[in-house]
């Protein structure tokens, strides 16, 4: 579902017609919120009050990422790191997801996942290592999306790189994801 749902919608979603919702509305039942515009609204967490269950307190994720298989023992020095930091830092990280693909792919089983919940409301902070262990491309992005539903991207290693750095570690990470790891170049080269 949604962060903010149209009256109709929410109303088909918890099954009740939207006279309802507006009666529930004017007697302080359930109270809508409203657009610039003046229309009503719903959020997840009246879909909770709803249903009655009450908003998950939000929490932090730490979120740690490896491109390959064989980089795992990567991923546990990088959850460690992460761990220190937390720790050092005073965060209560309350989970740890991980994910083994490209920062490229968007389709990360935990990576949906984290998004998923964060657009519920449920996480408060999602602490990485490095930017690129996310997301390779549209960080900022990423960061925007989690502004604005309430959660805060903590990263452990912010250091800057200069804009030639930065457009050469993604060339290189475009490359590495294009292509194959055994590959024979010999097509590239005139052998006349």
């Amino acid at each position: 579902m949604n962060m903010y749902s149209p009256t109709r919608t929410f109303a088909q979603r918890v099954d009740r017609s939207v006279a309802t919702l507006q009666r529930w509305d004017r007697d302080g039942v359930l109270k809508a919120k409203r657009t610039s515009t003046n229309r009503r609204y719903y959020t997840y967490d009246d879909y909770l009050a709803i249903i009655g269950q009450k908003p998950k307190e939000p929490k932090t994720v730490a979120y740690v990422r490896v491109s390959s298989p064989a980089q795992k023992p990567d991923l546990i020095n990088q959850r460690m790191a992460v761990e220190q930091f937390c720790i050092a830092s005073g965060k209560v990280v309350a989970e740890y997801l991980e994910d083994v693909g490209s920062g490229l792919n968007y389709k990360r089983k935990n990576f949906l996942h984290l998004m998923e919940r964060v657009e519920q409301g449920e996480i408060s902070e999602i602490v990485v290592a490095h930017k690129d262990r996310l997301v390779r491309f549209g960080f900022e992005f990423f960061e925007k999306l989690c502004q604005d539903h309430g959660c805060k991207i903590v990263v452990m290693n912010s250091e800057a790189l200069s804009p030639e750095e930065e457009m050469v570690q993604d060339l290189l990470s475009i490359i590495h994801c294009s292509f194959p790891r055994k590959s024979n170049f010999s097509w590239a080269m005139d052998v006349s």
